[in-house]
């Protein structure tokens, strides 16, 4: 009797000791009901993470299980903070409400094994209901610009407002990833841009920045692997660097040394920026990172910056990050990057800039707010 109450207390340690392991692992199951769906639709869920499919709207599906239901069930080895939606294998197939608009983000954090349910009763069919907003200022599309290894974009050039009239003006320029985000909401994932156009125009004319010429390269679905390091980021630095910048030059009247050419980006967007100015200081002599990923999960780009031992780089960086939910994950990486750029010589005011927004979400209406203040700071007016 003795001997099976011990066993039964070890038993039971060892089960407890399992469930508090760190790195063990929560099972997060998503069940979602439509009743207005046949049986034999096809749902997909994407969102933030990879076990989400990155934000990719037809990687991840769910399983059928009857009764209008469909269900997922996903594993991660950390807590975890997670954003998500629901479409039928497209973005022009999302999950609306009952006027038609896409549904904002559905938001979760895990802290234990977790199961929840949503309920959709509407979805776009084909085609995306019209958004208001537009573009303020002149932009330029062109398509299906090429790069190595990689997918074919667009990019988007937005001009500033003086550009056609004084045509002996030459401009810098501003590299912006995510491209599709930046100037019009008909075109953002997510139905907000950053308002880079209004915020621009409003600025130049109100002679608080130098006028400056900014170009949005559009992102693929391989957004995940091209923004971080790794071969797919390498290809995609020596696109922008070896297509894309040259293409501007020729087209449009910058002034194309590095004194005059910056990029930014946010997120993993934000890493890139970091990277390419980092990588290419001969071409960039600025970077605008916000919230970016420097290190989390399976990235890390501090450990590259801590083992340089070369000469200090002429480069400016500004970052900033938030406060709420995927902020704080960010966050450590964060410290960590700022702490390797002052150990390499970088300091605070100088040309180095970070900023803490405590009050701000990991979205482009948030970037969107501190962007005067970035532009006027790397732009300022003479």
């Amino acid at each position: 009797m003795k001997r099976n109450l011990l066993l039964l207390l070890f038993l039971a340690f060892c089960t407890l000791s399992a469930v508090a392991q760190p790195g063990a692992g929560k099972k997060v199951t998503f069940i979602l009901q439509s009743p207005t769906l046949p049986d034999t639709a096809k749902v997909y869920i994407t969102g933030n993470l990879p076990q989400l499919g990155n934000w990719r709207p037809d990687k991840v599906a769910m399983e059928f299980t009857g009764n209008h239901t469909w269900q997922k069930q996903i594993q991660l080895q950390q807590l975890d903070y997670l954003e998500y939606k629901y479409t039928l294998g497209s973005w022009e197939q999302e999950a609306t409400d009952a006027e038609g608009a896409a549904l904002p983000n559905f938001r979760l954090q895990v802290v234990n094994d977790t199961v929840v349910k949503n309920q959709v009763n509407s979805w776009l069919k084909g085609k995306k209901k019209p958004l208001t907003g537009g573009v303020t200022g002149h932009v330029t599309y062109h398509h299906n610009l090429k790069g190595k290894n990689l997918q074919s974009r667009d990019l988007t050039v937005w001009l500033p407002p003086q550009y056609e009239t004084d045509k002996s003006r030459r401009y810098p320029v501003l590299y912006m990833h995510d491209g599709q985000n930046i100037f019009d909401p008909a075109t953002s994932t997510f139905g907000v841009d950053w308002r880079m156009d209004e915020i621009a125009d409003s600025l130049i004319r109100a002679n608080a920045m130098t006028p400056v010429i900014i170009v949005g390269i559009y992102n693929t679905p391989d957004r995940s692997e091209e923004y971080v390091p790794g071969e797919k980021g390498i290809a995609y630095m020596d696109f922008v660097v070896n297509t894309v910048k040259p293409f501007i030059d020729q087209t449009y009247r910058t002034k194309p040394d590095r004194r005059h050419t910056a990029t930014g980006g946010s997120s993993a967007g934000g890493i890139m920026a970091f990277m390419l100015a980092w990588e290419h200081p001969a071409i960039f002599s600025k970077a605008i990172c916000m919230s970016p990923a420097f290190k989390i999960e399976t990235i890390d780009y501090v450990d590259d910056v801590q083992a340089y031992q070369g000469k200090k780089k002429d480069l400016t960086f500004y970052i900033d990050n938030g406060g709420i939910e995927l902020e704080n994950r960010l966050q450590p990486g964060v410290d960590e990057m700022l702490a390797a750029l002052k150990a390499k010589g970088y300091r605070q005011g100088k040309d180095l800039y970070w900023h803490k927004a405590p009050n701000a979400r990991h979205s482009e209406a948030d970037w969107s707010k501190r962007m005067p203040a970035v532009l006027k700071l790397f732009f300022p007016a003479k």
